[in-house]
């Protein structure tokens, strides 16, 4: 990671030490280091209770959107000892080991400790861990992913179809548009099902919805199946997947969020189109007001 000038600052109790904050992340938008560590802070009410008691992997982009980026789910070296950490067993990792040690951001030092890395995209499962692993998932996600020539109006129209029917189960459901081209739907659970028996509810879901509007929604993941219409992603609720985290940057070219939206918005989208993903200016907007 390109180093640069750095400062010592006083986070939640820490003396952090951050850098290059000079450095253009986004050169599109000639977005810096520290728009990005100044954006997370303001949010970070909103985005760590999504982030507390999960195992987060990090996207980083040491030298900003436009150089290289990696994975990382391991605790990043030299962290330091009052950084949170989990160790996970049996979700391996790319490189297949049998268990990986991931950090916790549990509070606004963590947050800005991992963001000081170069880690725009947080990412996380849709369970916590507990005092002996992994417990139950306490939330399901579908993930709605626009083939070539849909887009977020097609996703808005399968978004509240889903509504209709995890609400008709007892559900509440929350949009999130993905910052990057499609949308998740978020149902809070009461963790009493596995993640394998969630997948199947989800699949079992997306399946009713193919046969009932195949014009418009695919179950399948085949790409070829997908042009014009809506991917309905079941698999992300399996217990090796993570989904971006809701209130995160995405490493795109321009500075867009996962973010969550009001159904009022979707459902006018469903009408006449003109949903688009949020910046992350516009999401601080929406915050403060």
């Amino acid at each position: 990671m390109a180093s640069g000038p750095s400062q010592t600052v006083a986070v939640g109790g820490r003396t952090l030490r951050v850098s290059s904050l000079d450095k253009v992340v986004y050169p599109e938008t000639g977005t810096t280091k520290g728009e990005v560590l100044t954006y997370y802070v303001r949010v970070a009410d909103r985005i760590l209770p999504h982030l507390r008691g999960r195992p987060v992997t990090r996207i980083r982009w040491p030298d900003g959107v436009a150089g290289e980026h990696f994975f990382e789910k391991n605790l990043p070296s030299g962290a330091p000892d009052w950084l949170p950490r989990v160790t996970v067993r049996g979700h391996g990792s790319r490189s297949g080991r049998e268990q990986v040690t991931y950090p916790l951001v549990e509070d606004l030092a963590a947050l800005v400790y991992l963001v000081n890395l170069g880690s725009l995209e947080l990412h996380v499962p849709q369970w916590r861990v507990g005092e002996e692993g992994p417990l139950p998932p306490d939330r399901m996600v579908i993930d709605l992913d626009p083939g070539p020539g849909a887009g977020l109006t097609e996703c808005s129209r399968v978004a509240l179809m889903v509504r209709e029917r995890l609400e008709d189960a007892g559900l509440e459901v929350v949009p999130v548009t993905s910052g990057s081209k499609g949308m998740q739907l978020y149902a809070g659970l009461d963790g009493q099902r596995s993640s394998e028996e969630v997948s199947d509810i989800a699949r079992s879901l997306a399946r009713q919805l193919t046969e009932q509007h195949p014009d418009l929604v695919v179950w399948r993941m085949t790409k070829s199946l997908r042009p014009g219409k809506v991917f309905l992603d079941w698999s992300q609720n399996n217990a090796a997947k993570t989904t971006i985290c809701p209130w995160s940057l995405r490493g795109r070219t321009m500075p867009r969020v996962a973010a969550p939206r009001e159904w009022e918005e979707i459902e006018a989208a469903a009408e006449d189109g003109g949903l688009q993903h949020l910046s992350f200016t516009e999401v601080l907007e929406r915050v403060e007001a």
